[in-house]
C-alpha cells in the first residue's frame, strides 16, 4: 500500500448508482469513512444498504460511479479489497455442528495462517467465549453467535469490516453484547461500516451517520450535528424517570446474571453506572 492510500478514507464512494430493472435502489451515492472509526449507514428496510454493502464488498458492479475501499477501487482492484475487508451478513454464517474453537480454527486454516489454535484461542478471549469455546456452537445464544461471527470475520486482521444489520433479531441483551465488540473493534483501529435501521443503534455505536433515503443520502454528519438540524430544544422542567435500557440492566446485570431488585422506594439504584435516581414520585 502506498502512502497515499494509507493517508486516505478507508471507504469513498462517489456518485453511486444501481437499478434493478425498472427500481432505481441508488441515486447517486457519495460518502466517505475516515480510518478507525463506525460509520452508520441508516436506512429504512429496502433504502438501498445492503446494495450499498454488496457493491463495496466487490460482489455487485454498479450501474455508475466510483467506490474505493483501503486505497483501492472496487472494480480494477477487486482481489485487493476482498483481501482487505472482512464482511459479517444479517445472519451469523457459523457451523452449528463444530465447537466455537473449531470454527475459528477451521477460518484460519483455509486463510493460510500460522498457530491457528493460537488464534483462536485468542479471539476467543477477546469476545468473552472462552468457557463456551468447547462447547458446539448449536447449543450458543444468539448474541453468542454473532459475536462468534464476528469473531471470524477478524481472522487475518482486515482493516475494513462491513457490518449489515448486526443485530436483527437479537434479543436486547445479545444487542448490547454486539455493540460492546463493535465499539472494541474501532478501538484497536479498525474501520467499521455499520449498515443499520435501528436508530438507538446508530446513536450509540457511529462516529459518523449518514441517512439513506430513496436512493440518496439525504444528511451525513456525527450526532450533535444531526442534531442541529432541528429547532433548539426548549428547557422544561421533567422528573427524571428510569430508562427501558436501565430497568432492564438493572433486573438480569450487565452479564445477563440476575441483578438484585430489592424492595421499591423513593430511590433506588438504577443504570449501568450504579446512579441513584429517584424512583418515587416526589419531585
Amino acid at each position: 500500500m502506498t502512502v497515499n492510500e494509507a493517508r486516505g478514507p478507508a471507504i469513498h464512494v462517489q456518485g453511486l448508482e444501481k437499478s434493478y430493472k425498472e427500481l432505481r435502489v441508488l441515486r447517486g451515492v457519495d460518502f466517505a469513512v475516515a480510518r478507525g472509526s463506525i460509520f452508520a449507514l441508516l436506512g429504512s428496510n429496502g433504502s438501498g444498504k445492503t446494495t450499498v454493502v454488496k457493491i463495496l464488498s466487490t460482489l455487485l458492479k454498479a450501474d455508475a460511479g466510483t467506490a474505493g475501499v483501503n486505497g483501492f477501487d472496487v472494480v480494477t482492484r477487486a482481489a485487493d479489497v476482498r483481501e482487505s475487508i472482512s464482511l459479517t451478513g444479517q445472519f451469523a454464517a457459523v457451523d452449528e455442528i463444530l465447537s466455537g474453537r473449531e470454527n475459528l480454527v477451521l477460518v484460519a486454516r483455509l486463510r493460510h495462517l500460522k498457530d491457528p489454535g493460537a488464534i483462536a484461542d485468542g479471539l476467543l478471549e477477546r469476545f468473552s467465549l472462552t468457557d463456551a469455546g468447547a462447547r458446539r456452537v448449536s447449543t450458543y445464544s444468539g448474541g453468542m453467535r454473532r459475536r462468534l461471527d464476528i469473531a471470524m470475520s477478524l481472522i487475518g486482521d482486515p482493516p475494513v469490516i462491513f457490518l449489515d444489520e448486526p443485530t436483527t433479531g437479537l434479543d436486547p441483551q445479545a444487542r448490547l453484547e454486539v455493540w460492546q465488540a463493535v465499539k472494541e473493534l474501532a478501538g484497536r483501529g479498525t474501520t467499521v461500516l455499520l449498515t443499520t435501521q435501528y436508530l438507538d443503534e446508530a446513536e450509540q455505536l457511529a462516529d459518523r451517520i449518514a441517512i439513506l433515503h430513496e436512493g440518496r443520502i439525504i444528511v451525513n454528519g456525527t450526532l450533535a450535528e444531526l442534531k442541529q438540524l432541528l429547532p433548539p430544544a426548549k428547557v422544561e422542567y421533567v422528573e427524571k424517570q428510569p430508562t427501558l435500557e436501565d430497568v432492564f440492566l438493572t433486573l438480569v446485570g450487565d452479564n445477563g446474571k440476575t441483578g438484585k431488585t430489592g424492595k421499591t422506594g423513593k430511590t433506588g439504584k438504577t443504570g449501568r453506572h450504579g446512579q441513584d435516581r429517584n424512583v418515587g414520585t416526589d419531585a
